[in-house]
Formats: structure tokens, sequence, C-alpha cells
């Protein structure tokens, strides 16, 4: 291996352990590593992805063990993302397009859980038990597909703050219903990549050691080892990598 491939193996691990204490899998994180480092442009959307699957199949079964993971709240959103995250990925628009309006949304997304925080627990406790209401989470799994598959993301760094900012469940459930929703789409995201390109992931053996074992360790921090006001901080400090991939990166 170079030392580009140890640089961005390290760099994977740092990804997957703060983003999957968040119920995401690093997908924004691996593209800014890996064009950082000077990878070819073609494979940091389907490497990105290849990896997402990794962790975010981790992420689910621990968040699903734990008692994060509410089917019934997760479906809305993955049936009407996954096919159009599929179709999605196929489309390739200038980055000049997209980039800076999800920069500055993500930055607000970012700035509104970090003043959240503080009042964690008391939104938690007041979104037990409640239900994602269909029509809706129909349409913004639709939404949120669409960005993913343009993006080359599982559509994490979308879906979390706004299930918070809804009050649709708290946070530790936000995060699973959020991993749920990354493997699947990163799933489909890949196929509709695969199929319009045909560039295969390239995926070196140290760099799935790498991220496999930050998702072990930053799902730790995300079921047991967090405060949920902490969490919260952790999702903001993961929205203001992406936006700022989105804002700055070349």
């Amino acid at each position: 291996m170079t030392e580009a491939e140890w640089a961005a193996a390290a760099l994977f691990f740092i990804v997957a352990t703060l983003y999957s204490s968040v119920g995401h899998a690093g997908a924004s994180g691996y593209i800014a590593s890996m064009a950082l480092l000077g990878f070819a442009p073609e494979q940091l959307r389907p490497t990105a992805l290849a990896l997402n699957l990794l962790v975010g199949g981790i992420g689910l079964f621990r968040f699903w063990r734990g008692g994060q993971v509410k089917w019934r709240n997760v479906l809305p959103f993955v049936l009407a993302s996954a096919p159009v995250a599929f179709f999605a990925a196929q489309i390739k628009l200038p980055k000049e397009a997209y980039s800076t309006l999800l920069g500055v949304v993500l930055l607000v997304a970012a700035i509104g859980i970090f003043r959240s925080a503080s009042r964690a627990q008391v939104q938690d406790h007041a979104a037990e038990g409640r239900r994602v209401p269909w029509s809706l989470g129909l349409l913004i799994g639709a939404a949120i597909g669409l960005l993913s598959g343009l993006t080359g993301t599982g559509g994490a760094i979308f879906l979390t703050p706004l299930l918070l900012f809804a009050h649709w469940m708290p946070t530790r459930e936000a995060s699973g219903t959020s991993v749920a929703f990354v493997w699947i789409n990163s799933l489909t995201g890949l196929a509709g990549l695969l199929s319009a390109t045909g560039t295969l992931p390239t995926a070196l053996p140290a760099w799935l050691v790498a991220v496999a074992a930050g998702a072990l360790l930053g799902t730790q921090f995300g079921l047991r080892w967090l405060p949920v006001a902490r969490l919260r901080q952790a999702l903001g400090v993961v929205l203001l990598i992406a936006a700022g991939k989105l804002l700055f990166a070349a």
C-alpha cells in the first residue's frame, strides 16, 4: 500500500467512528478524505458507498439489537427513497448545481442541532412513542433519496436533523432510523451507479478493517457511552464537516 492509501485508512477510521456514533455511515467524509489525498474522481462515489454498506450494516445490527430501530418509522422513508436513490445515482449534474445550497442547509441544521443540545433530554422525553406520518415520510424519503443519489451519500446527513427538528423521535432512535435508511439507500445508490458507469469500488482490505473498527467503536459511543446532549453535539460536528465538504471542496 502507498502512503496515501495508509493515510486514507487512518482518516476512514476517524470518519467511521464519528459518523457511526450518530447513526450515519460516513460517505461524505470518505469522499472528502479521498479527494484530499488525490484519488481518482470516478472512484470516489462508488468506493464511499461500498464503505457505507459495511459501516451502515454494522450500525444497523447494533442499533437494532439496542432497540433503537422501529421499523414502523423507518418504512415510510425507505420505501420512497430507495427507488429514487437508484435512478438519481445515474444522473451527473455539475457540482455547482447543488453544492452551495445543500452546504448552506447543512450549516443551518448544524447550528440548530448545537443549540438544541442543552434541551436534548426534555425533547427526547416529549418525542417518546411518536409515529412518523406516512404521507410526510414518503415525501421526505423521496426528496432525500434524490439528494442521496446525486451526492453519492447515504442521505442520513439530511434525515437525522429533520427527525430531531420535527420531534418525531428521541435522539438515539433517530440514529437507529438513520442507519437503517442509510444502509438501504447506499445499496440502491451503489447499484444505480454501477449500472450507469460500470466503475467498481476500490475498497482495500485495510480500508475495510479500518471502517469496521471505527463502526464498532462509534456505535458503542452512540448506544452506551455518550449522553444525548453529547450525541447531538457530535451530530453537529458531522453536519459541519458535510457542509464544509459541499461548500469548499474543489
